[in-house]
């Protein structure tokens, strides 16, 4: 499905590699500029190379999700440049630890919370606004099936995934009467860092690559969008719509 997204402004995070990598790429394919945002610059800056092989532009911010007071200020400097924002992509986020609750540290714990949950609200709260700007606002929020599943010793990274599909639920049932559009997605098994650190015995090359993930999310940002607050899994390819509990 081809999505023209000319003179959008798109911001993602967790966009030095994986899926945010690749989802900032086609997001500049299809034409928007894109916000890229991670703590890596090196990964930027391939991103950057990339974006322009393919002629389209970005503007790096490197910085730590962890830092509360960057997002706020990442919010004013996108209003002070662009006055609106179009697309945000929630993407970044880490594992944590696979092991028993009553194992996991405190610190650890709550990095996996800082990350996941805390800087997805306050990112949340810093673009509302700008979002709001836009006459076809669009947010897609990265999940996991961990949400759901809730296996044995995945306990912080499952809480702060359901957590994070509490908040875009809300979110969407908020904004419900504007053109704001918000999505949660489930990437599924995807070839990626997080998966091999999850998943340390596993051939990658039995998984999907994050580009076919990427292909699979740019429809969701797209103009022609309707619904607010599902939640898809990327399944094949293709967009599978998850029916939630009422």
């Amino acid at each position: 499905m081809s999505v023209n997204l000319k003179d959008k402004i798109a911001l993602v995070t967790g966009a030095s590699r994986g899926i945010g990598y690749f989802t900032a790429l086609e997001l500049a394919k299809a034409g928007a500029h894109v916000i890229a945002c991670a703590r890596t610059v090196g990964g930027l800056e391939e991103l950057d190379d990339a974006i322009k092989a393919a002629g389209g532009s970005a503007t790096l911010v490197p910085f730590d999700l962890a830092d509360m007071n960057a997002i706020d200020a990442l919010g004013a400097s996108i209003f002070e440049r662009w006055g609106k924002l179009d697309i945000l992509l929630a993407n970044a986020g880490v594992l944590g630890v696979i092991s028993p609750i009553g194992h996991v540290e405190a610190k650890v714990f709550e990095k996996v919370m800082t990350i996941n949950v805390t800087a997805t609200w306050r990112l949340i709260r810093s673009v509302e606004p700008l979002l709001m700007r836009s006459d076809a606002g669009r947010a897609v929020i990265l999940s996991s099936a961990a949400a759901h599943r809730c296996r044995p010793f995945w306990g912080p990274y499952s809480a702060s995934k359901a957590a994070v599909e509490a908040l875009a639920r809300t979110w969407a049932g908020e904004t419900q009467s504007t053109p704001l559009r918000i999505t949660s997605i489930d990437p599924g098994a995807t070839r990626t860092a997080m998966r091999a650190q999850a998943m340390p015995g596993e051939d990658p090359d039995t998984l999907p690559h994050p580009r076919e993930v990427a292909q699979a999310i740019l429809p969701l940002v797209g103009p022609d969008v309707t619904e607010t607050g599902k939640l898809f899994v990327v399944r094949e390819n293709r967009l599978v719509d998850y029916r939630m509990p009422e």
